[in-house]
């Protein structure tokens, strides 16, 4: 029994309420019907009731669907639309009701708001970072963020992900999307498409939009209108290759401010080396995406295996080294990252290509995009026996990266020991000066090291704390050679 308020109080019963799944058929039958009496006789009811005739106490009826049949396989993308109140979520609650343990809806998640997000998901961190990349929740700084400190959009997405780690077989989801922008409601929808195909769950989704067709491609629409009347269409082999927002983005050479409107969404949002090219993905004149080519360091783990040189210049010369791809929070996860690559690896100049990829393993979208991964470090001994004492300690390696530990290295004691187990490591580990203390020199000496460590402020501290986590962090290295063809457009491109 439920109640609702109108002009004056009545109570809607479920009068007529018969529905069949017949799983040989994968058919829904479904018959439901209200009826409402008011509850309360007034003046004004009674006014009311005199004049049009209407008894004070009369009962209504009203069909929302009268012996419906709807054919829906346990792998179908399913979108329900209609004005509120035509009867969508009545029909989506009898599905549910039908499928019981087999359904998850997404009202009923069980959600902890106050742990960060990649607490609550996989058995492992790295099936947390894949869950959450293929869902757009692909940020650094988002990974520890709690469920309530989440974007109305991100929250939708982050509900995406905990149906892809539910056991059900069917995915349900009423009022789909209606709290957010429309650009990102087809992104959410793109999404769920594609993860409920990939592994094979079925999706039924209710909605008052209309504009999200294009982007969550239905094998069956269902459009009901008030009273009885409902279409029903079928798409047999309905699949969104592509989200409708990627084919209204462009790429063109773009400069250093063109990355920098978008460096804070990096999770290394320092500055940038030297760039060699840049090139900018744009839609409606709004620059959304940003690829900054640079010069190749001297040294890189796995180029050996595909390029040799000793000549420094001649390296300068045939290599360029993708050092930023960033695409703006709200456009993740729809294949920008790849198209931003792919379409200007061929624009970069040079024979070869590489980049040093730390979230290559989650988001391969470098490897979508045709480069090859080589090979893959792990950290060095020396930096993870550094992280075991900063643990020790009270510092979590896990939350380096947040410069959340500012205020404690205010205190001198923390303080000395800290700089104490980051001078260790540059006396058994020179490679990590540079990196960790953020020095002009190449190859700073162990006295600069600790010269310049020891001028460092709590923040600044806190930011070389930062640096040291990127060091631990497994990274893989890709590589693309231009073809022949290739290189011969771009020459004729530059003269």
């Amino acid at each position: 029994m439920h109640r609702r308020k109108t002009r004056y109080y009545e109570y809607l019963h479920i009068t007529k309420l018969k529905r069949t799944y017949n799983k040989k058929t994968a058919t829904f039958t479904f018959n439901i019907s209200y009826q409402t009496t008011p509850t309360q006789r007034t003046k004004r009811t009674t006014e009311v009731a005199e004049a049009f005739g209407l008894g004070a106490d009369q009962t209504q009826r009203f069909t929302l669907y009268d012996n419906t049949e709807i054919k829906i396989r346990p792998t179908d993308i399913v979108l329900i639309t209609g004005d509120s109140g035509s009867g969508k979520s009545a029909l989506l609650k009898a599905i549910q009701t039908d499928l019981a343990t087999q359904a998850q809806d997404t009202k009923t998640l069980d959600i902890e708001p106050d742990r960060p997000i990649i607490e609550t998901l996989g058995k492992t961190t790295t099936e947390a970072l894949e869950i959450l990349s293929k869902v757009g929740l692909n940020d650094a700084f988002l990974f520890l963020r709690t469920y309530a400190e989440l974007s109305d959009g991100q929250k939708h997405r982050y509900q995406i992900a905990r149906l892809a780690e539910s056991p059900t077989q069917w995915w349900l989801l009423d009022e789909f999307t209606s709290t957010l922008d429309r650009d990102t409601a087809k992104i959410v929808a793109y999404n769920l498409q594609k993860l409920a195909r990939k592994q094979g769950k079925a999706v039924i989704a209710a909605t008052t939009h209309n504009d999200l067709t294009a982007d969550l491609k239905p094998n069956v629409h269902i459009h009901k209108r008030f009273g009885k009347e409902i279409t029903i269409k079928y798409h047999k082999n309905a699949k969104a290759e592509q989200c409708s927002l990627t084919k209204q983005t462009t790429i063109q050479e773009g400069t250093y401010q063109d990355y920098k409107q978008l460096s804070q969404f990096h999770y290394r949002a320092a500055r940038c080396p030297a760039p060699r090219k840049i090139f900018k993905l744009t839609r409606k004149r709004q620059t959304i995406g940003a690829i900054v080519y640079s010069y190749p360091t001297p040294f890189c783990f796995g180029r050996s295996q595909i390029y040799k040189t000793t000549n420094i210049h001649q390296l300068y010369k045939d290599v360029s080294l993708i050092s930023r791809v960033v695409i703006h929070p709200k456009y993740r996860s729809i294949g920008l990252g790849e198209k931003l690559v792919a379409q200007t690896l061929p624009l970069a100049g040079t024979a070869h290509v590489e980049t040093i990829a730390v979230m290559a393993k989650y988001n391969p979208f470098f490897e979508r995009a045709g480069m090859q991964n080589i090979a893959t470090s792990q950290p060095h001994k020396t930096v993870t026996d550094a992280l075991d004492n900063l643990n020790i300690l009270g510092f979590d390696p896990a939350l380096l990266a947040s410069n959340a530990y500012t205020e404690q290295l205010n205190n001198p004691h923390i303080r000395k020991a800290v700089t104490d187990i980051l001078e260790n490591l540059s006396k058994k580990n020179p490679a990590v000066r540079k990196q960790i203390a953020n020095t002009k020199k190449i190859y700073p000496t162990h006295e600069e090291f600790t010269e310049k460590l020891l001028s460092l402020n709590a923040v600044q501290l806190s930011a070389a704390l930062k640096r040291l986590s990127f060091k631990a962090q497994p990274k893989a290295y890709l590589h693309w050679q231009a073809t022949e063809q290739e290189m011969a457009k771009a020459q004729a491109k530059s003269n």
